[in-house]
């Protein structure tokens, strides 16, 4: 039988954070969204969880002073600052977008924005509030570790 602890434990935190947007969004605005489990962003981060439970698992398998464990937690922060930063700027401004062509598209004969070109929405919801980055680094932290007790690495 395959096992890889460090890999199954990222891959798990990344799965579970997935579903568990679908609930939550349930809960927090009423709104019954299955497609979140195959979308980017939301609560909580799923990239987050990820790269947490791959530097978690790297730590209890190689130890905090292997340099597997370095990159691995350098790796996480790159990835954790992209999800709120970059990312979630770039939801802002698709965001912004959507608003400035729906009011064009409300106050006048602008004919050219009738073209299909422009009528392409943009996906907005892209990066993370830090919340969201927070919470999806500690439940890769939890995944990685209860895993790994269940498995008998820890």
């Amino acid at each position: 039988m395959w096992f890889n602890y460090v890999l199954e434990s990222a891959i798990l935190a990344n799965v579970l954070a997935q579903i568990i947007k679908v609930p939550l969004r349930l809960i927090t605005k009423k709104e019954w969204r299955p497609t979140l489990v195959l979308s980017t962003g939301g609560m909580p981060s799923s990239h987050s969880a990820f790269v947490a439970a791959l530097a978690t698992a790297v730590a209890f398998v190689n130890g905090i002073d292997s340099t597997a464990f370095a990159i691995s937690f350098c790796f996480a922060a790159v990835v954790i600052y992209d999800a709120m930063g970059i990312r979630r700027h770039a939801g802002q401004h698709a965001k912004m977008l959507n608003q400035l062509l729906d009011d064009l598209m409300k106050t006048g004969n602008l004919s050219v924005f009738q073209d299909e070109t422009y009528q392409k929405r943009f996906k907005e919801l892209l990066g993370h509030e830090p919340l969201e980055t927070f919470c999806g680094t500690l439940f890769g932290i939890f995944v990685a570790v209860i895993y790994g007790i269940i498995a008998g690495v820890i």
